[in-house]
C-alpha cells in the first residue's frame, strides 16, 4: 500500500477528534485514512503529555509539530530493502560513472552486465541521497529592472513550410523577443541566421512595440556577436553600427549562461509546438502573419503564471509609455567587406568594381556600402567614396589613375588632339585626320605614336613633314616615320652670274650718222 502523508490539518483534526471522545475508526471513517494511521498518531500524542478529555487549547503548534515528527520519523528512517543494499556495495563504482558523465540508466546496465540487479528507481533514489545526483546548486534571482529598459531575443527552428512546386520544404528559424517585465513576446521567422536577419527582426519588432527598448540581449549568436567575452565582448561591426544609430546598448549573456537571458531561454519550444504546431504555411509571409497574430491574440491575451497578468495589457499600461521613439523609416542595412585592391586600381564590392588611388594597389581595404554608397576605410581612415552601381558595373574616377596614363584609359580623344596642336597647327590637323572616323578610339595608337615622333624630331621638322603629308593627303603614321627619317633637304645654290664677253667686232663711232656726247679722246681710236 503506498504511503499517503497526513497534513498539519488532517493531524489536529485526528487528535481533536480523539479529546472529544470519538473512536479511532469513526475518525479514520471520517478523514479518509487509515486505522493504523489514527493509532499511531495519538500513540505519539500520549507519549507527548496528551490526555484524553483535555481541552483543544492543549493543541498548540508545538506539540502538533513534534507528533509529526514522531511519526513521520519513523516512516522515513524504516530500514532500507536488499536493492539499496547492493547499490551500496556498487557506491564506489557508481559514483565514478556519474564523475566521468556517464548517464545513469548506462550504470544500470553496466550494473546488470556484472550481475548486479537494481532497479531504475532504487538506483536513482540511492544516487540522489547518497551521491547528490541531479541537484544543483541554490539560485539568486535577479530583479526584472525598470520597465521598458531590457528585451531578452534567442533563436531556434521552429517551422517548416509545406512543400513548394519543385516539392521542396524550408525550414525556418525565428528571432524571438520577449520584455524582461511584461513578458509581451514578438515572433519573427526567417530563413537564415544573419546580422541583415537580425537587424530586419529589430526593426520589426520596434514597429511591433511601438519603441525601441534601451538595452537588448542577445546570446552569442555570430550574427550579432563577432568574440564573445564576459567582460568586453566584440559585436558586429554591422550591428554595432545599427545599435548606434538606432540609440540602444548590446549587452550579452556568457558563453553558457542561459540564466542571464532566462525570460527568453525556454521560449523555442513553446513557439514551436503553441504557435506553429499543427499549422499549414506555404510562405515565410504566412508564417510571419500568423506569429504577429498569435503574439497579439493568442499569447499576449493569455495570463502569465509569473507575473498573473496579461502579457498584451501589461506592455501596454507598463513598458509601452517608456519605451524610446519608434524609428520614422527603415534601416538602411550595410554590407562590410575586406576588398583587395587590384593592380588595375579596381576593388570587388558586392560583385561590383570600384576605382581606388595608386598608392593603395595591393592593401587590404574595409568597405562599408549601402543602397547609395560606397566607403573605403584604410586603417580605420575613410580613403574613398563612390555611388553604389548595380552588379557587373564599374565606378571610375579618372583622378585614381596615373595622369599620363589617364586619357588613354578614360578614350580621351579631345585631350590627344590638344596635344598634338601642342607641338605645331599641322601636327594638330593631322592628329585630327588621324581620328577622323566613326571608331576613333581605335585610333588613339596612332596618334600617340605621333606625338612620340614630335618628341624625337622635334616640333618644327614633324610639322614640316605633316604639312607635306597633308597636302598629299597621305594620313600614315608609318609612313610618315620614314619620311622623317630620311635627310632634311638643302637649299639649292644660286645660278652662277652671267658675263656678257667683249664683242670682237664693234665698230667705231664715226661710222654712226651721230655722234656720241662723251668727249673721250680714246673713242676715235679703233680697235687694233
Amino acid at each position: 500500500m503506498a504511503y499517503r502523508e497526513v497534513t498539519m490539518i488532517e493531524t489536529k483534526e485526528v487528535l481533536r477528534q480523539w479529546l472529544a471522545g470519538v473512536p479511532k475508526k469513526r475518525i479514520a471513517s471520517l478523514l479518509g485514512t487509515d486505522p493504523k494511521t489514527v493509532r499511531r498518531y495519538v500513540k505519539a500524542a500520549k507519549t507527548l503529555g496528551l490526555v484524553a478529555g483535555q481541552s483543544v487549547e492543549a493543541l498548540t503548534d508545538d506539540l502538533l509539530g513534534k507528533v509529526a515528527v514522531a511519526v513521520r520519523g519513523g516512516v522515513n528512517d524504516r530500514e532500507h530493502g536488499a536493492a539499496w543494499a547492493r547499490c551500496e556495495e556498487q557506491k564506489e563504482f557508481i559514483e565514478k560513472g556519474l564523475a566521468n558523465k556517464v548517464r545513469l540508466s548506462k550504470i544500470r546496465r553496466l550494473l546488470q552486465r556484472h550481475g548486479v540487479q537494481v532497479p531504475y528507481s532504487t538506483l536513482y533514489r540511492f544516487a540522489v541521497e547518497e551521491l547528490d545526483f541531479g541537484r544543483s546548486a541554490a539560485t539568486v534571482p535577479v530583479i526584472d529592472g525598470d520597465p521598458g529598459q531590457e528585451l531578452q531575443v534567442d533563436t531556434g527552428w521552429v517551422l517548416q513550410l509545406l512543400p513548394d512546386e519543385n516539392g521542396h520544404r524550408r525550414r525556418l528559424k525565428a528571432w524571438i523577443f520577449t520584455p524582461v517585465v511584461s513578458r509581451y513576446r514578438f515572433v519573427y521567422p526567417c530563413l537564415k541566421e544573419t546580422t541583415a536577419s537580425a537587424i530586419e527582426a529589430c526593426e520589426a519588432a520596434w514597429e511591433f512595440y511601438g519603441g525601441i527598448f534601451r538595452v537588448l540581449i542577445p546570446d552569442n549568436t555570430k550574427a550579432i556577436i563577432h568574440q564573445a567575452d564576459p567582460l568586453d565582448p566584440k559585436i558586429v561591426l554591422g550591428f554595432l553600427e545599427y545599435a548606434q544609430a538606432r540609440g540602444f546598448h548590446v549587452d550579452p549573456t556568457r558563453v553558457r549562461h542561459a540564466k542571464d537571458k532566462a525570460r527568453v531561454e525556454r521560449s523555442v519550444r513553446d513557439v514551436r509546438d503553441d504557435c506553429f504546431g499543427g499549422e499549414h504555411l506555404g510562405t515565410i509571409e504566412d508564417a510571419r502573419l500568423r506569429a504577429v497574430f498569435w503574439c497579439q491574440s493568442e499569447y499576449g491575451m493569455r495570463r502569465h503564471s509569473s507575473t498573473w497578468r496579461m502579457p498584451r495589457e501589461h506592455f501596454d499600461s507598463d513598458e509601452k509609455p517608456r519605451l524610446l521613439p519608434a524609428p520614422a523609416a527603415l534601416y538602411d542595412i550595410p554590407k562590410w567587406s575586406d576588398p583587395k585592391v587590384g593592380r588595375d586600381h579596381f576593388a570587388q564590392v558586392d560583385c561590383a568594381l570600384y576605382t581606388l588611388p595608386t598608392e593603395l594597389i595591393g592593401k587590404r581595404l574595409r568597405a562599408r556600402s549601402d543602397k547609395y554608397l560606397v566607403r573605403f576605410y584604410f586603417k580605420g581612415v575613410l580613403v574613398k567614396t563612390h555611388s553604389r552601381v548595380e552588379r557587373g558595373h564599374k565606378s571610375i574616377d579618372p583622378m585614381d589613375f596615373p595622369a599620363e596614363k589617364t586619357p588613354y584609359a578614360m578614350r580621351d580623344i579631345d585631350y590627344l588632339e590638344a596635344q598634338a596642336y601642342l607641338h605645331g597647327n599641322a601636327v594638330g590637323k593631322y592628329a585630327h585626320q588621324l581620328l577622323a572616323g566613326p571608331l576613333p578610339w581605335t585610333k588613339m595608337r596612332r596618334v600617340r605614336a605621333l606625338l612620340r615622333l614630335a618628341e624625337k624630331f622635334g616640333d618644327e621638322r614633324v610639322s614640316q613633314v605633316c604639312q607635306l603629308a597633308l597636302q598629299a593627303d597621305m594620313i600614315d603614321v608609318r609612313r610618315l616615320e620614314r619620311m622623317l627619317q630620311l635627310p632634311p633637304p638643302t637649299d639649292p645654290e644660286p645660278p652662277p652670274a652671267k658675263i656678257i664677253p667683249l664683242g670682237r667686232y664693234l665698230r667705231p663711232p664715226r661710222q654712226y650718222a651721230l655722234p656720241f656726247a662723251s668727249k673721250s679722246k680714246d673713242i676715235d681710236k679703233e680697235p687694233s
